[in-house]
This record gives structure tokens, C-alpha cells and sequence, in this order.
């Protein structure tokens, strides 16, 4: 039996290192299974899922031209297959209108006048240049430039 991406073995845990741990596999070969491939949910330390000695089923994920084989714990489980979307029929009306008890902001009691657009505009171009010369007057003052008073 080759083994093959996809296909499902049974194999005995000979190590662990802090990234993954080290399978081996019918006729004497040996994997990797990535820390990342040992549960579904994160795994911070590898020690409290697998111990050398472990049977483990695994799901070969990649075979490498060097040999490398690439396993998988996670994958290798037989989940039930979900269906595309749950019945939603039981979920409240959506009512945009309906007081949820948050207090709501009321744009009519905000009293600046509205601005157009090239207003707003010209306001940040003023405000920037600003910035910038002020900004440019202190470090050139702080290390000697031209503009620097003396």
C-alpha cells in the first residue's frame, strides 16, 4: 500500500517537538503531523493532546518530492456533514424603528451649518498646511537646518 494524499492510516507517535509530532506510518515511513493539524480548536502545547507511544488515525495532507509527508490528526476524523444553512424561521422580524433601549444620536440637534464639500476641502488643505509648516519650523530647529535661528 503507497501511501497517497487523502488516504487514512493508522500509525504509532515516535516523537514530539514543540511544532508538530513525528508518525509512523505502515511499511516503516515516517510524518509529520503539524501542531496545527492535531485539534480543531488552537493548541498551544502539544504535550496535553499526544504522548510517544500514541495510536493515532492521520490523513496524509501532502507527500513532498524529498519524502516529506505531511499529516493531518484533525482531518483524518469522520464529521457529519453540515447542512449549507440552518432554517432561520424562528428569528425575530428585523424593525429598524423599534426602540432598543440605546439612545439614539440625533443629527437635527446638531447645530454647525452644513458644509459643501469643496468647504470641507478647503478648510483640510488650510489646517494641513498648517500642520506641516509648524511641524517643519520645529524639526529644522532642532537639528541646524537653513531656517534655523540662531
Amino acid at each position: 500500500m503507497s501511501i497517497e494524499v487523502g488516504s487514512k492510516l493508522k500509525g504509532k507517535v515516535t516523537g514530539i517537538t514543540k511544532f508538530g509530532a513525528f508518525v509512523e506510518l505502515p511499511e516503516g515511513s515516517t510524518g509529520l503531523v503539524h501542531i496545527s493539524e492535531v485539534a480543531d480548536k488552537y493548541v498551544k502545547d502539544i504535550n496535553e493532546h499526544l504522548k510517544v507511544g500514541d495510536l493515532v488515525e492521520v490523513k496524509v495532507i501532502n507527500v513532498e518530492k524529498d519524502g516529506k509527508i505531511g499529516l493531518s490528526i484533525k482531518k483524518a476524523k469522520d464529521r457529519p456533514e453540515r447542512s449549507e444553512r440552518p432554517d432561520r424561521g424562528d428569528r425575530k422580524e428585523f424593525r429598524p424603528n423599534s426602540n432598543s433601549g440605546r439612545p439614539r444620536h440625533n443629527r437635527s440637534n446638531d447645530h454647525r451649518p452644513k458644509e459643501n464639500f469643496e468647504a470641507k476641502m478647503a478648510r483640510f488643505l488650510k489646517d494641513s498646511e498648517d500642520r506641516l509648516s509648524s511641524l517643519k519650523r520645529h524639526t529644522e530647529s532642532k537639528r541646524g537646518g537653513r531656517g534655523a535661528k540662531r
